[in-house]
């Protein structure tokens, strides 16, 4: 069967920036871009008009930026979108709002309206508007319950693992636990400089204070220790310590921070105290990092398809036999909780 190509609207007040993702788009056989617009105005007629399968969507824009249209289309048409943002410092924290609204990812873009700079990016706005087009949007989910409180302390260490539609989904999972109780650390991943704002958002809105790693960090409850930007993480015991490790290098199952580096090893410093969750996000990144812990005898858990925004990291985990049980996002918390109880002997 013929599959119809991926419609798309194109949305930035800047013409050349629209002039250049319609030609990269337009360059795949498998997708076409059917409007383009100017505003958020012109956007909004366009959207009813044409009911696109994708929307790439500038973040700044003139009278309504980019961030209330996002806001007013998940409500009344949920769209897979992507945002056209500048990835700087002091735009992240948008950026991140716009996640948290239920965009399916960003892209860089220029700082300088230069097609040589933008086109180097091609591959990577071609594949995300394929990605997207596949996506869970618009469903709800539910809002996580009050974390479960223990009877005592377990000093256990919680690894997690995401990418596309990891932001929301991994805060999702921190504010399901007890903070006093576990100490987390976690890949997902993101460019240089979106870490730092990152970390600050999950500390206002989770229970746990989070840290992005600089390396030599004493891994202990109450805290999530998250990979920076552009460099892998791992944890190293020292005597009866954990402390996290940072360091560059080469990028591992395509990633940079790589959830497979931190999974192995937490496999080989933790192994059967060890806990993990696989979330949301493309490829396959952490599948064999999660099968290694259960191998070590950790517990491990992967995001069910139906609460995925994109089902491509838990699905390979699943497929590889990694998982010790599949949960949708908002039990995730208490399935690894559920894991310390005494198992009956019958």
């Amino acid at each position: 069967m013929q599959h119809l190509p991926i419609r798309v609207l194109v949305v930035d007040d800047s013409d050349i920036i629209r002039r250049l993702l319609t030609e990269i788009l337009n360059s795949d056989p498998g997708i076409v871009v059917v409007g383009t617009a100017a505003d958020a105005f012109e956007a909004k007629a366009l959207v009813n008009k044409l009911q696109p399968d994708v929307i790439t969507l500038d973040v700044e824009m003139p009278e309504v930026d980019g961030i209330r249209f996002l806001e007013v289309l998940m409500k009344f048409r949920p769209t897979p979108v992507i945002m056209i943002s500048t990835l700087t410092r002091s735009k992240a924290d948008i950026t991140l709002r716009a996640l948290e609204l239920g965009a399916v990812d960003y892209i860089a873009k220029p700082i300088v309206d230069d097609i040589a700079v933008f086109q180097r990016y091609s591959g990577t706005v071609i594949n995300k508007v394929k990605m997207a087009a596949k996506s869970h949007v618009g469903h709800a989910t539910k809002p996580p319950k009050a974390p479960v409180q223990l009877a005592s302390r377990t000093n256990r260490v919680i690894a997690i693992g995401a990418s596309t539609g990891g932001t929301e989904a991994i805060a999702h999972v921190l504010q399901q636990l007890p903070a006093s109780h576990f100490a987390v650390v976690m890949t997902q991943h993101m460019p240089a400089g979106f870490t730092t704002t990152y970390a600050d958002r999950l500390t206002r809105n989770t229970g746990f204070t989070v840290i992005e790693a600089q390396g030599g960090e004493l891994v202990r409850p109450g805290y999530a220790y998250l990979a920076p930007g552009g460099y892998h993480m791992r944890v190293k015991r020292k005597g009866n310590e954990l402390y996290t490790e940072v360091f560059d290098g080469e990028k591992v199952s395509g990633h940079k921070p790589s959830v497979d580096v931190l999974f192995d090893s937490v496999a080989s410093e933790i192994g059967k105290f060890a806990m993990a969750t696989l979330l949301t996000g493309m490829g396959k990144d952490g599948a064999q990092g999660l099968k290694n812990i259960q191998n070590s005898g950790g517990f491990t858990v992967a995001q069910d398809e139906s609460t995925c925004v994109v089902f491509g990291m838990p699905r390979a985990a699943i497929e590889l036999g990694a998982a010790d049980a599949v949960a949708p996002l908002d039990k995730i918390g208490e399935t690894l909780i559920e894991s310390l109880a005494p198992k009956s002997e019958n």
